[in-house]
């Protein structure tokens, strides 16, 4: 997330009432997560397991509930609770904005576009050309959607992300901030949900086809021409690279990369990143060939014991 102007170093400091390390005037751009930090951003840590981690990142400013020393270069922002504080600057640069109709007055649709009775548009929204939104989808705030892009009944665009940090009062939430972005000519199914990134935005890319009741988690980018068979489960920030297969009731854990051109069969648990330009099955993951090699071999243990106790 980038903010709309530069703020200072200071003014952070003066948002979420914390001290700092660095230059009072220190260039702060925005705010992101971990994984997709870019230099001038913020990212914030709050175990010792991912102090270095953080300070090694992109990141030129630390959101850290310790004071350590600083890289050359960057800035801290020492806070008790970093994690509340992410969601300070997360409800300060980002609010909820409710809506006051079904379509807000403020999304822009394009030309030959049909919305079907019954949906909803948040604020900000853009809708390119030709688009064609059937009843009951829920389009959030700031989605952008392409040119050509099919959306089928009771869709969900843009919900937040599934983020939780145990506290022993309860689940405490990350807010999110970020947004779902679909590219042209993709087709989304009934009933699928698209979660929005925290800070970034959720992708899907150029081409794609997602079939009915398929979630895709925060910050997940989906490369172009995939193709999603029902019931598939993404994670949060996960890469499907372009051309990727998955067909149905495919599970995968968070921030793995599938790579190019990958074909993994249905049921499968995607447990880890895999190369790109073969074949996958099972859970753990491996291989289909070998997979489907391992459990003929199962099929025989049966006759195998057989023969050891006639002997």
């Amino acid at each position: 997330m980038r903010f709309p102007t530069t703020f200072t170093l200071n003014q952070i400091a003066e948002i979420i009432n914390s001290e700092y390390v660095g230059p009072h005037d220190f260039p702060v751009l925005g705010m992101n997560e971990i994984h997709v930090v870019q230099e001038g951003e913020i990212v914030f840590v709050d175990h010792p397991k991912y102090y270095d981690k953080a300070l090694a990142s992109k990141a030129t400013i630390v959101l850290i509930n310790k004071r350590v020393d600083c890289p050359e270069g960057k800035a801290l922002l020492i806070s008790e609770d970093p994690f509340r504080d992410f969601n300070k600057l997360t409800r300060y640069f980002s609010p909820f904005v409710s809506s006051a109709s079904a379509i807000s007055d403020s999304a822009k649709i394009g030309k030959n576009t049909i919305i079907q009775p019954n949906v909803f548009i948040g604020n900000n929204v853009v809708i390119g050309d030709d688009c064609k939104i059937h009843s009951n989808v829920s389009i959030y705030n700031n989605c952008i959607i392409g040119n050509n892009v099919t959306i089928h009944a009771g869709s969900v665009l843009g919900a937040d992300a599934f983020y939780y940090k145990n506290r022993p009062e309860g689940f405490d939430k990350l807010l999110s901030g970020g947004r779902v972005v679909v590219k042209d000519n993709v087709d989304l199914g009934a009933l699928c949900t698209i979660d929005r990134g925290v800070t970034g935005d959720t992708t899907i890319g150029e081409g794609t086809k997602i079939d009915n009741q398929v979630h895709v988690g925060h910050d997940t980018v989906i490369g172009k021409k995939c193709l999603i068979a029902s019931q598939t489960g993404i994670a949060g920030c996960v890469i499907i690279e372009d051309e990727v297969t998955l067909w149905g009731q495919v599970g995968t854990n968070s921030g793995i990369t599938i790579g190019k051109k990958s074909v993994v069969m249905g049921q499968t648990g995607v447990t880890k990143s895999v190369a790109g330009g073969k074949s996958y099955f099972g859970t753990p993951i491996e291989e289909s060939r070998e997979k489907l090699k391992q459990l003929a071999y199962i099929k025989k243990i049966p006759d195998i014991i057989k023969k050891l106790e006639d002997k």
